[in-house]
C-alpha cells in the first residue's frame, strides 16, 4: 500500500494541513496519509513548541473520524532530534511491504539541502510538493510528485498561537476539537 508521510511540528495542526491531506488522497495514488509528529525539528526551535504527547493528541481528535489519516507518534521512540532519514530507514525496516513519500510544501523543499543526508533522502524517496507562494521549486528530480492545482491557503501555525495569545478566536482556522481542546486547556496562550 502507498502511504504518504507528512512530517511536521503540527504546533498545532490546522485546516490548511487537512486541506493539503484530503487533496492528496483524492488526487494520487497514495490514499493514506500519517501524520508524522516530530518532537524536535532539528531546524526549528523548541521554545515554541507545545509539548510533543500534547500536539498529538490534538493532531489525534483532529482526524479521528477519517479511516484514511493516521497520527504517528514514531518519532518519539526515535533519538532526537528527528531526522527524516531516520525515520524513513525505520519504518521501510518495520513495514517493508508499504511505500512511502515524504508531503511537504514548495517552501520546506527549499530547504532539503540542509537535511540530513539529503542527497540520499531525494534519490531513495517520492516527495509530494504542494506550491506554497512565493517558493517555487528550483530543482526537479525524479521521484517528486508536484501538485499543481492543490489548493493554497495563507494559515500558519505561527499566527494561530499569536492570535490564541491574543485572545482572538481560531474558529475554521483549526479542526473544532482541536480548538476546543486548545481552548479548554489553555495551550499557547503563554509566549
Amino acid at each position: 500500500m502507498k502511504f504518504g508521510l507528512y512530517f511536521g511540528s503540527f504546533n498545532p495542526i490546522h485546516i490548511g494541513h487537512l486541506i493539503i491531506v484530503s487533496y492528496i488522497i483524492n488526487n494520487t495514488d497514495f490514499k493514506k496519509v500519517w501524520f508524522i509528529v516530530s518532537p524536535q525539528n532539528p531546524l526549528k526551535p523548541s521554545k515554541t513548541l507545545l509539548n510533543e504527547y500534547q500536539r498529538l493528541h490534538l493532531v489525534r481528535i483532529s482526524i479521528e473520524d477519517d479511516p484514511n489519516l493516521n497520527a504517528s507518534d514514531i518519532e518519539f521512540q526515535l533519538p532526537k532530534p528527528s531526522y527524516t532519514i531516520n525515520t524513513l530507514a525505520y519504518l521501510k525496516e518495520k513495514y517493508p511491504q508499504h511505500q512511502f513519500a515524504i508531503i511537504m510544501g514548495s517552501d520546506s523543499f527549499q530547504n532539503i539541502e540542509k537535511w540530513k543526508n539529503y542527497q540520499q533522502l531525494i534519490r531513495e524517496n517520492e516527495f509530494i510538493i504542494y506550491k506554497r507562494p512565493g517558493f517555487e521549486i528550483k530543482y526537479y528530480y525524479p521521484g517528486l510528485i508536484i501538485l499543481k492545482d492543490a489548493p493554497l491557503l495563507e494559515i500558519s501555525a505561527t499566527s494561530i498561537r499569536d492570535m490564541i495569545r491574543q485572545s482572538k478566536s481560531i474558529s475554521y482556522l483549526v479542526p473544532n476539537k482541536a480548538r476546543e481542546e486548545i481552548e479548554k486547556s489553555g495551550y499557547f496562550k503563554k509566549g
